[in-house]
Formats: C-alpha cells, structure tokens, sequence
C-alpha cells in the first residue's frame, strides 16, 4: 500500500519545482517534504526527484505523482453526499495538454466553464499533446489526431481555421508579382518552433508543393501576429485572432478563400471523474460555438 502522505509530498514538489514551494503549499516546514520524499524513495527503491533549481521529476516520479493526482481527483468528489468528509478540501488541480493557439482563441472559455477547478495547462503543438496522454502526465488533452491513445475516448472539436497572413506592405516587397512558389521559396515566413508545420501544410494545400524559406522563429502565438502586422514575414495565424486586422487592411491573406482548416480532438482518460466529464462537456459545447464545424 501506498502512504498518500508521502504521495502528495512527491506530487507538491513536482508540480512546484521545489522543495519550499511546496512546504509552503503542504503547510509543513521544507523539511518534512524532504524526509517524507526520501522516505518513499527508500520504499519505492528509486529516485523520484532530480534535485536543482528547478526540481523534476522522474520517469518514475511523473508516474506516482500523476497517481497521487489521479486520486485526489476521485477523493473530491466524495465531499457531495458523505457528512464525514471534510468539506472544505483544497480544489482539485486537473493536468491537461493543449496548443498554444487553442489556448489564445477558445480554450479560455472552456475553462471557465468549470469555475471550481484549478488547471495546470501543458502546452505543446496539436500533432505532439497526445504524447503527454501516452506518458500518463496528464488527463486530457487537445489534439490533432483521432485515434485515441489507449485508456482514453476521443470525441471531434471541429476546426481551428488559420489564413496565410501578412502585412500589406511586406505583400507589396516580396511578391510585387504575385504568390507563386518561387517567391514564397525567398520570403521569410514565421515559425513557432520546429514542430510547427502549419506553413508547409499550407504551401502543400495552395500549391501543391512543400515550400522550404527562410524563417523568423517566433515562439508566441501573439508576438506570431504582432510579427506578420510589424511586416516581418508571412504566416498561419488563427483566423479568429486576425479577423479585425484582415477587416481593416492591416493584414492581407496571401492568397484569398484558401484557409487552412486544422481538426481538433478532445481526448480524456476513461478515469469515472464527475469533474472530468463537466470539464469535458464545457470544452465540447465551447468547441462547438467557437470553432470551425466541417
């Protein structure tokens, strides 16, 4: 049998990085979470915690500190109906991937349809979320793929529509005679990081072609717009956060009606959590007024 005590130490330090943080969480001295994450340690055998500025944990500490997650999850909800539970138990913190541009155009209003929990948000790109799902570090995520990792349902969101975007003035000094392949193959284009594809599906879809170019590597889904408006370079932006300055001429599609729709898919642990499934249902009717339905 597992000492939860021990358990929720290991789980503070993981989610706050150190051993302080985590006192001060737990409401002990720093201490007390060392000797209570050394005791399980010598009972697991193994290293849990790698020690430094930020503490990590792993392989193996990511495992129990989800478990202990997991059931501190299913114990809340035992407050509503048992007179001998303690009713006033810290809120639930439910672990979840999610994109970056669903998290600046949609994902917000999903959350907030769940006032009573605390999240901890995973950002990772769409193609790449369910991974954290295979691991087992977190309980849901947002994906780019239909089938459901093991243990797990996946249900469709819709689709994030992103346009070709840039200002008018960088349209008029990189492609004075039109979009063509040769000339995307020298504008400088923008990136997120090195698993952002979206340009080069783009390029595929208008084109028929993977275009290679130069690239400005922008890590922020706002700096991304604020980017293509300051005439940078062109990019896939979420059509939602661009649709003013497409409206008003400060931003240009490159090529006009040729968005690229991106499905999404809310894929969830099977785990029976009452909390679990109304995160589920604020996410899909939040999905589905706010997203593309193809």
């Amino acid at each position: 049998m597992l000492d939860y005590a021990l358990l929720a130490a290991l789980a503070a330090v993981v989610r706050n990085g150190s051993f302080e943080r985590a006192a001060a969480q737990l409401h002990v001295t720093p201490s007390a979470v060392s000797q209570r994450v050394k005791l399980l340690e010598e009972r697991m055998g193994t290293i849990l915690v790698v020690r430094g500025s930020p503490c990590t944990g792993t392989p193996a500490g990511l495992r129990l500190s989800q478990h202990a997650e997991r059931v501190a999850l299913l114990e809340s909800e035992l407050r509503d109906g048992l007179p001998g539970v303690p009713q006033d138990g810290p809120a639930v913190t439910v672990r979840m991937a999610v994109n970056a541009d669903s998290l600046a155009t949609w994902f917000v209003a999903a959350m907030a349809g769940t006032p009573d929990v605390l999240f901890d948000l995973v950002l990772d790109d769409q193609e790449h979320s369910a991974d954290w799902l295979r691991r087992g570090e977190v309980l849901a995520a947002v994906t780019s793929g239909a089938q459901p990792v093991q243990g797990c349902d996946s249900t469709p969101l819709g689709a994030l529509r992103y346009v070709a975007t840039a200002s008018p003035g960088f349209l008029r000094r990189h492609f004075p005679d039109g979009v063509d392949a040769a000339a995307l193959a020298r504008a400088p284009r923008l990136t997120y990081n090195s698993k952002d594809r979206l340009q080069t599906q783009w390029t595929r879809q208008a084109f028929g072609v993977e275009i290679a170019s130069p690239t400005h590597w922008m890590p922020s889904t706002h700096a991304f717009v604020d980017a293509a408006l300051a005439g940078l370079g062109w990019g896939m932006n979420p059509e939602p956060l661009v649709a003013g300055a497409l409206r008003d001429g400060r931003l240009v599609a490159l090529v006009p009606d040729q968005p690229l729709d991106v499905p999404l898919f809310w894929q969830r642990s099977r785990i029976a959590s009452r909390t679990l499934a109304d995160i589920t249902r604020s996410v899909l009717t939040t999905a589905r007024a706010r997203l593309t339905q193809v």
